[in-house]
């Protein structure tokens, strides 16, 4: 089964709002199998533009895995304070099928 990533472009408006949701998404992760993989204040641009300050890369089991804990009551409880104290885009992405064989 592939992994899923869930990505998200932050532009803060709020600095202590963000440690707030930190630490309540932190805890809708717990036992959600999600893995932070990246979080990057300044991501290098390659080409076009980018939102935000701030991008955040998490790693889940599955795309199912991700669904789930995006849908969680723990999670649910989180967004309103991250969007109280940014402005988010976020996207879930599949990873690709492992090779049998």
């Amino acid at each position: 089964m592939p992994k899923a990533y869930v990505i998200m472009t932050e532009a803060i408006r709020h600095e202590e709002g963000m440690a707030a949701y930190g630490k309540v998404s932190a805890a809708s992760m717990t036992g959600a199998g999600a893995r932070v993989r990246a979080v990057d204040p300044r991501p290098q641009i390659l080409e076009g533009e980018w939102h935000g300050d701030r991008t955040v890369i998490v790693e889940f089991d599955s795309v199912e895995a991700a669904r789930a804990w995006y849908e969680s009551a723990g999670y649910q409880e989180a967004i309103p304070l991250r969007q109280a104290a940014a402005v988010t885009n976020a996207v879930l992405v599949a990873g690709l099928s492992p090779r049998l064989g």
